[in-house]
């Protein structure tokens, strides 16, 4: 016999573990569901800026504010934009700004710290769902084991189980590759690097492709190499062969500055190619009884203007008031929800496929440098 929870949230990335603690600290009882199979499965890593009017919003929702602030990356705010010769275009210092810097893992620790351990079933790996009428639903796990729910949560990421159940709509990719590397312990192993990428988020651009980097709270720089290429490009490299897949990353910027070339070159182990990929912009669907998504599984869009993570807690934070300030009344709270829901996330997803257009489009360099000196055209 399947067993029944009141509230399923399915994913226990940032999004659902808020929606999880506004409804935890509302007394609703609501069950977390996270395919990894616990906290320590992998390293969250990467830097995120948490902006205020939607990732701090979300924060002060959860009661988590003062904690977050302890654990801001200071300095993290400092950005420099680059050319492909090595030239420092736009150089901006951490003016402890309305965007601090947060590690990822430290800010899902966090979170996590805030729920009673029971309330997140580790290792729940969902292989489906299906309606089974009154806004009821049943989900299938890959252990074989079932469960049902009154209200199905999908904040299951790009690839989410859930969104069918509302939307045929599938990420599509978005014309822009990526390649991660590390350089650990940069300024005692990787000086030049550490030099050239600064304190805080770095931006290299020229010929629709570029470096984006992160200096890391543990010293690390965390470099994204970029690459407007066709969908198959990735699957033409090795990436088993760590030397044969930095020659061939590096081939696309022969003749760029030696010391931007180097945040490959001298990468420390593995290289992890990235397809970026984005949900229609202005995704939305009817209201379905009993289920509704946040967000990727709601949004996915390009991290070019890095409201991801914020616009999935602040849909988190706000699903969980929607639902506490209409207890009794699903359908109402979803509906209130969705409704503020698809303009917010509308308007971030176009922000994004702007800004990936201004970044790699022609002119890309010169067209950042101006976003960065006098404001996006038209402000």
């Amino acid at each position: 016999m399947s067993a029944h929870h009141p509230i399923a949230i399915i994913g226990g990335g940032l999004g659902g573990l808020t929606a999880a603690r506004v409804l935890h600290t509302a007394g609703i009882e609501a069950t977390l569901f996270e395919l990894e199979a616990s906290a320590q499965a992998r390293t969250q890593g990467g830097m995120l800026d948490i902006h205020e009017e939607n990732g701090q919003k979300a924060l002060r929702a959860a009661g988590l504010y003062d904690d977050f602030c302890k654990i801001i990356h200071e300095g993290g705010q400092a950005m420099r934009l680059v050319g492909a010769d090595g030239t420092v275009h736009v150089s901006e210092d951490d003016d402890s700004g309305d965007r601090p810097e947060v590690d990822r893992g430290d800010l899902r620790d966090l979170l996590l710290n805030s729920l009673p351990g029971d309330m997140i079933r580790w290792g729940s790996k969902v292989t489906g769902a299906r309606p089974l009428g009154d806004g009821r639903h049943e989900v299938a796990f890959a252990d074989g084991s079932t469960m049902t729910t009154d209200l199905l949560v999908g904040a299951d990421g790009a690839w989410s189980r859930i969104r069918p159940l509302v939307s045929d709509a599938r990420p599509a990719y978005t014309g822009i590759s990526f390649v991660e590397t590390d350089l650990l312990d940069a300024d005692g192993r990787h000086p030049r690097s550490a030099a050239v990428v600064g304190g805080g988020f770095f931006i290299c651009l020229g010929d629709q492709r570029g470096f984006l980097a992160h200096r890391e709270t543990d010293g690390s720089l965390h470099v994204y190499t970029a690459l407007k290429a066709d969908e198959g490009w990735l699957d033409e490299v090795d990436f088993g062969d760590t030397a044969a897949a930095k020659a061939a990353v590096l081939a696309h910027f022969e003749g760029w500055d030696e010391g931007l070339r180097a945040l490959v070159a001298d990468a420390d182990g593995p290289l992890t190619p990235r397809r970026i990929h984005a949900l229609p912009v202005g995704h939305r669907w009817d209201r379905v009884p009993g289920v509704t998504l946040l967000g990727d599984a709601a949004h996915l869009m390009s991290p070019f203007a890095g409201e991801g993570a914020n616009l999935a807690m602040l849909d988190g934070a706000e699903l969980g008031r929607a639902i506490a300030a209409h207890a009794g009344d699903i359908e109402a709270g979803l509906a209130a929800y969705e409704e503020e829901l698809f303009p917010r996330s509308e308007a971030s997803a176009a922000e994004s496929a702007g800004s990936l257009e201004t970044m790699f489009g022609e002119g890309g360099l010169e067209k950042t440098i101006e976003f960065f000196t006098t404001g996006p055209a038209g402000a």
